[in-house]
């Protein structure tokens, strides 16, 4: 198998998966030993934890003023909506585009635009089914506000889901992130709420897949 064929299917992986792929394939071990089509089922659990926690290069649009998905997935949700309260974004509905990962989506979030990190904020909650609207309410969520160069602020929310059981996020207050830089992740199905900045218009439909840190979602204005 060629270099280049290889690369399509061997993606780098998050180091966040490498105990979890190390503790499938030691199950699997154990269950070869105990009987092979078991230790045939570890294997494939083995590929699929690797697969969840894989973490590609992305090509992003290099043109100004644009917005790129956070997430890989499925535009669930595209309505005015008040952003949490924690954001600090004020009590007046802004655009939000949700985007639902499933568990065969790449997991690893992107930063939709440049700018600065001013709010960092968590909040535990329910894990109710990401695809609903009411989950960006009641889940367990991990919001950031981000400053743009000029002045203009957005949100973007990791939200947990049905299987999820935990959002991580590496970055911090007062930390510039540029346009699609990773920022978190989120461990097996969960969603992504982005609060588009004033001024900002959608450039997505309800269906429409997402490839994070390359299919525009927004153009500033």
């Amino acid at each position: 198998m060629s270099v280049s064929m290889l690369s399509t299917f061997v993606k780098p992986m998050h180091p966040e998966g490498r105990k979890f792929v190390a503790i499938a394939a030691g199950l699997s071990v154990l269950l070869f030993l105990l009987w092979e089509p078991l230790g045939w089922f570890g294997a494939g659990l083995t590929v699929w934890v690797y697969y969840f926690f894989r973490d590609p290069e992305r090509v992003t649009p290099q043109r100004a003023g644009i917005m790129v998905s956070p997430a890989d997935g499925i535009v669930s949700l595209l309505e005015p909506a008040v952003p949490p309260a924690e954001l600090g974004l004020g009590d007046q509905p802004m655009m939000r585009v949700s985007v639902f990962m499933s568990v065969f989506n790449c997991h690893v979030n992107r930063a939709p635009a440049a700018g600065r990190i001013t709010t960092v904020a968590y909040r535990p909650g329910k894990f109710l089914n990401a695809s609903l609207d009411k989950a960006s309410e009641d889940n367990e969520r991990n919001g950031l506000t981000i400053e743009l160069p000029d002045g203009r602020r957005y949100g973007v929310v990791q939200i947990a889901g049905l299987v999820a059981r935990r959002i991580l996020c590496w970055s911090q207050e007062g930390q510039q992130l540029g346009i699609a830089e990773r920022f978190g992740l989120i461990r097996f199905g969960s969603r992504l709420d982005i609060y588009l900045p004033q001024g900002a218009t959608p450039v997505v439909s309800i269906g429409q897949t997402m490839i994070a840190g390359e299919t525009v979602i927004a153009e500033l204005g």
